[in-house]
């Protein structure tokens, strides 16, 4: 189970995706568009001082429009960076500018924000769109694993994280050769060669724990561990009764290559890169087959869809929770304006722009916003109302996966409530192609079968496991 670091990491890089999609949507009018990017240890003077030589600059714009556009973000920059004393420890991000919205009329919007984590990156430009190149970069994996380079010259031990290698520490060994002296010495030699090679694999054994067990937590400092060399120590070391277990169970390959060192390091790197890359592929994949594997064997410690999950949280009841990465819904605090009764609704886009939604279903009065309650995404309300959350990419198997069961997916220690076998989504759940209910979808062995209301039936009941992406494309569905 993730801990709560992992958790509101996985949340900010939520965050930091649903905001880069929103300012590479957005356009204007000109160069009226400011993106200011401030690493750690800029000076906020600095950057103050450069907007009023802007400022200036822009003042000799010949087009009227153009010019005040680029003068007022100019001027909104300025205004925000009076809020800061000094820049964050992993530095600031502005944008600001006047943007055309989707109906045709101009907006002025201002966002700032100290990033998740240091952004290295110094930047200001002025054009009719929002740069978020430095925000991507940001996305971009920052797991750190290890390397361990190990044959009969010596040892490397070595990190990895995106682009950055680092050497932690190597050193040399001179253990004795095979050699062909006989007598009553060739036990004695084969007895002391042994036991050097014994001692070097022990102080190997040693020094990976000191390197990548983290004293304070007593958990690996890495995502995983690679070894690598051109003789069998790797494999020896790996196999080894002194090697920790819980650096064992990080191990994600074990490679041979042509030298030690340095260059080993850099020649296990390039032959791990495509282990390295899909690393969180594997670990969503165990995540959701786990979720899986409690719907086959029919354990009920699992739940699915909004309110089901909600009330799930709300008992307590939650050990993980899986979240679709692009869940566009948001949550809703309505006060009814006759009766004042508070009422909690969750809506898509769709559901948004109908104002009936907006109304009480029995007496039609109008739901007032509450002022104090804006909007939230559900994705960041239910993430932070679990112990655990992980968010998959919405190009991959798996999140079409949680997309075709649900939107929000627990693994729970209560049991939910089935029928018969079969996985029954409740009315107000039930979603379709032109939206048509689907009304339940169990798992059978070698298929997969479909239960559609008679009045959209079209002979399709039982679907064969290799035509399973083509139903998914047609009815969302996905099961084991």
């Amino acid at each position: 189970m993730a801990d709560a670091h992992e958790t509101d990491k996985n949340i900010e890089v939520w965050k930091i995706k649903k905001l880069i999609k929103a300012l590479e949507a957005a356009r204007g009018n000109g160069t009226s568009m400011i993106s200011l990017i401030m690493p750690p240890r800029d000076q906020v003077s600095r950057v103050t001082k450069m907007l009023g030589d802007e400022f200036g600059t822009a003042s000799n714009i010949k087009s009227r429009v153009n010019r005040q556009s680029v003068l007022g973000a100019i001027t909104s920059a300025q205004q925000r960076l009076k809020l800061y004393n000094k820049v964050p420890p992993n530095g600031l991000v502005l944008y600001t500018g006047t943007i055309v919205t989707e109906d045709g009329k101009e907006k002025k919007v201002t966002i700032d924000f100290e990033p998740f984590r240091p952004i290295n990156a110094s930047l200001y430009l002025c054009d009719n769109k929002f740069h978020t190149e430095a925000l991507n970069e940001l996305l971009e994996s920052d797991d750190k694993f290890g390397f361990i380079i190990m044959d009969g010259n010596g040892t490397l031990f070595g990190t990895l994280s995106g682009n950055t290698r680092e050497v932690l520490h190597k050193f040399s060994v001179d253990l004795p050769k095979k050699h062909g002296r006989g007598g009553q010495s060739a036990l004695r030699f084969a007895r002391l060669r042994m036991e050097k090679r014994h001692n070097y694999v022990r102080k190997c054994a040693e020094l990976a724990t000191q390197f990548y067990i983290n004293p304070t937590t007593s958990q690996p400092n890495v995502s995983g561990l690679i070894l690598a060399g051109s003789a069998d120590f790797k494999t020896e070391l790996s196999q080894s009764d002194m090697f920790d277990p819980r650096l064992q169970a990080k191990i994600l390959n074990v490679v041979d290559v042509s030298y030690g060192g340095e260059n080993g390091f850099n020649q296990a790197i390039e032959l791990s890169s495509e282990i390295l890359s899909n690393v969180k592929f594997i670990q969503e994949k165990r995540l959701i087959g786990k979720y899986f594997e409690e719907i086959s064997q029919d354990t009920g410690k699992y739940v699915f869809g909004v309110d089901d999950t909600l009330k799930a949280l709300e008992m307590g009841s939650v050990e993980t929770l899986i979240v679709w990465e692009n869940l566009d819904m948001n949550r809703y605090v309505l006060k009814n304006g006759t009766t004042g009764e508070i009422v909690i609704q969750h809506f898509n886009k769709e559901q948004e722009a109908d104002q009936s939604n907006f109304r009480d279903p029995v007496s039609s009065s109008d739901y007032e916003e509450m002022e104090d309650k804006i909007p939230a995404p559900l994705c960041e309300v239910v993430a932070h109302a679990a112990t655990a959350a992980v968010a998959a990419p919405p190009p991959s198997r798996i999140s079409q996966t949680i997309r075709g069961i649900s939107v929000v997916a627990p693994l729970l220690s209560a049991c939910a409530q089935k029928g018969e076998n079969k996985l029954v989504l409740p009315k107000e759940k039930q979603s379709g192609m032109n939206g048509a209910p689907l009304l339940s979808a169990c798992a059978q062995k070698g298929k997969i079968k479909i239960v559609l209301p008679k009045e959209i039936q079209s002979g399709i009941n039982e679907v064969p496991l290799h035509n399973i992406d083509e139903v998914a494309a047609k009815y969302f569905v996905i099961l084991p």
